[in-house]
């Protein structure tokens, strides 16, 4: 395991946090953090509830009160950044959810070419008014994910796996060099999490820096080369998986605070196709 003070700088880090602390009322809930992270890196970021995750993962886009210590995404100081400056940071940052967040009334088309209006403006709210090359490149990014035969799908009529891939797809409309999963999986069955982790990793090798927050340890060393440990706001773990032994990691969850040891096994094992694959 290699903790926090000696982690070695990396240049041109797509992601890069410096001394990074965030307080709410409550008290501080990420403190004194620092992580660098390479582009195309696959990073698992675990810990128990509470620790600092999503925090982290908000920061990253300027989300959140100003802080103590820095951010900077694919060279851009956030804290720092102008408005236009602060867009572009959103604007090549996909995010995925654990609950999907896709308009339940429209298509799989259309909330996947809506990941497209921080480029093409209102245009690309709807297909009758987005470019021809817009439509083409929304139909594109759902074949990637394997679901361009459902494009004409209500999103509320999606199972679950299908769902977390159209939010992909989504996000690849972004045409992003980062992507953020906020426990992609947490709501799937075993299929549907394997499909969804082989496809995440599939696009991190395409070149696009991913940072994933999950609980299932498992999964963690199963699709990832890294793994970054918070507990209590405080960075505990930032090391190759290779190098990091199991009770490394189940320190960071004391008490009830537990990780999913088993789903990864599960998923792993060969099983006939579901619909929620």
């Amino acid at each position: 395991m290699t903790a926090a003070p000696g982690h070695q700088a990396r240049a041109g880090a797509a992601v890069r946090v410096t001394s990074l602390t965030v307080a709410f009322d409550r008290g501080k809930v990420l403190d004194d953090v620092s992580v660098e992270i390479e582009p195309g890196e696959v990073v698992a970021l675990v810990g128990a509830n509470g620790a600092g995750k999503s925090t982290l993962m908000r920061s990253l886009v300027g989300i959140g009160p100003r802080r103590p210590g820095s951010v900077a995404v694919d060279g851009v100081d956030v804290g720092a950044a102008s408005r236009g400056e602060l867009r572009g940071v959103r604007l090549r940052t996909g995010m995925v959810f654990q609950r999907f967040c896709l308009a339940g009334r429209l298509s799989a088309f259309q909330n996947v070419l809506h990941g497209g209006m921080g480029r093409t403006g209102p245009r690309g709210w709807l297909a009758s008014t987005a470019t021809e090359a817009e439509r083409r490149e929304a139909i594109a990014c759902l074949d990637r994910v394997g679901l361009a035969h459902l494009a004409d799908r209500r999103a509320s009529k999606l199972s679950g796996g299908e769902a977390q891939r159209v939010s992909i797809a989504r996000a690849l409309m972004q045409r992003p060099t980062l992507i953020l999963a906020d426990e992609p999986v947490a709501s799937l069955d075993p299929a549907a999490t394997r499909g969804v982790m082989e496809l995440l990793t599939g696009i991190a090798r395409e070149g696009v820096t991913t940072i994933l927050a999950l609980h299932q340890l498992d999964l963690a060393r199963r699709f990832t080369s890294r793994v970054v440990g918070l507990q209590a706001g405080r960075l505990k773990i930032d090391s190759a998986l290779t190098s990091c032994l199991d009770s490394e990691l189940e320190r960071l969850y004391p008490g009830d605070g537990r990780a999913v040891p088993g789903a990864a096994a599960e998923a792993s094992r060969p099983r006939p196709a579901e619909a929620t694959a």
